[in-house]
């Protein structure tokens, strides 16, 4: 009888050891993430690449990509809660703030700016100066990418009314400049590589004067409040995906690959975007994530001045970094 409860004993004991890991697992955390404009865009390959790679599911996430239309979109929806967290750009909290949507950049994807100026190669145009009187497309004139273009224009002392400057939409703002109809496309890498692509001799001006920002990571105040811990894990998972790009331009195309299969056969230029990326967006940032309150005040100053918005935020109720250089 005592060997018979000893066994009895022992299974009970075996039994309980193999449930223990069972329970003690947390359960997977779906999340709705909305993006600006449909996913397949190089632009959210480290989006792509944390997924592909397995980085949100590292941090116990489910991810469900969810289009919306456009960055303040994405920062209203998420200010109404029907998200936690979304992409857009660093300038997006300065415009939905001032109309009170509670929402927060909590990373920025690099210390340079979205915004590139390409132009012809061998037409004489070496600076911002040399587009006085030219035409120049950009996407539309409620896009970040045209009013990065007007605060270049504006620190030479040029305004919109000193150039043609053409609303294309997302194909028309390569398109037109590729066919030779304009000097110059102020737009995202992605535009510049499509240009060249379609036989552009494309070369880029330097656009240091005004410090436009990268794309973002936002929040809404209350989940900002009330689930930190969800935010670090989503943001840590993201920017892995663009420690990837920056590390192995090469390797990490042949993720994106996999991920947008649609890209098959272009690997060359999608690893041209990249170095673009890495290059002139993501470098120079310590750590990878963090947002510069000195140059979110700059680019508010700017878009008051413009009359963009009517009023100044507090640029503390514009980010936080609490949840960038948080490692594993």
């Amino acid at each position: 009888m005592n060997k018979l409860l000893a066994s009895l004993c022992c299974k009970v004991v075996f039994a309980a050891a193999a449930i223990v890991p069972i329970y003690a697992q947390a359960a997977i955390e779906e999340v709705t993430y909305l993006l600006p404009a449909p996913p397949n865009s190089p632009a959210f390959a480290p989006w792509m690449i944390a997924q592909q790679k397995g980085y949100y599911t590292d941090e116990n996430l489910k991810i469900n990509f969810v289009t919306a239309k456009g960055g303040v979109d994405v920062a209203k929806q998420i200010g109404a809660g029907n998200a936690v967290i979304g992409g857009a750009i660093g300038d997006t909290p300065i415009i939905v703030r001032a109309n009170g949507v509670p929402v927060k950049a909590i990373a920025v994807l690099g210390a340079g700016s979205l915004t590139m100026v390409g132009v012809h190669q061998n037409e004489g145009i070496k600076s911002l100066q040399d587009l006085k009187g030219k035409t120049i497309t950009v996407m539309s004139y409620t896009d970040t990418t045209y009013y990065a273009l007007l605060g270049n224009l504006k620190t030479i002392g040029l305004t919109k009314n000193d150039a043609s400057i053409q609303a294309a939409g997302p194909s028309g703002v390569w398109q037109i400049f590729a066919g030779g109809k304009a000097a110059a496309l102020a737009g995202v890498p992605d535009w510049i590589v499509s240009a060249s692509d379609a036989g552009a001799k494309v070369d880029l001006i330097e656009t240091t004067g005004f410090k436009s920002m990268a794309q973002a990571i936002l929040a809404s105040d209350e989940t900002i409040q009330k689930n930190p811990e969800l935010l670090k894990r989503l943001v840590r998972a993201t920017l892995r995906g663009m420690e990837d790009i920056m590390k192995d331009p090469k390797a990490a195309t042949a993720a994106y690959i996999e991920a947008v299969p649609s890209f098959k056969g272009k690997e060359a230029s999608v690893e041209q975007i990249f170095n673009l990326y890495r290059k002139h967006v993501y470098a120079n940032q310590q750590p990878l994530g963090q947002i510069d309150a000195a140059r979110m005040e700059n680019v508010q100053k700017f878009y008051v001045s413009e009359g963009i918005v009517s009023k100044a935020t507090p640029v503390k109720d514009l980010f936080t970094n609490q949840f960038v250089g948080t490692a594993r």
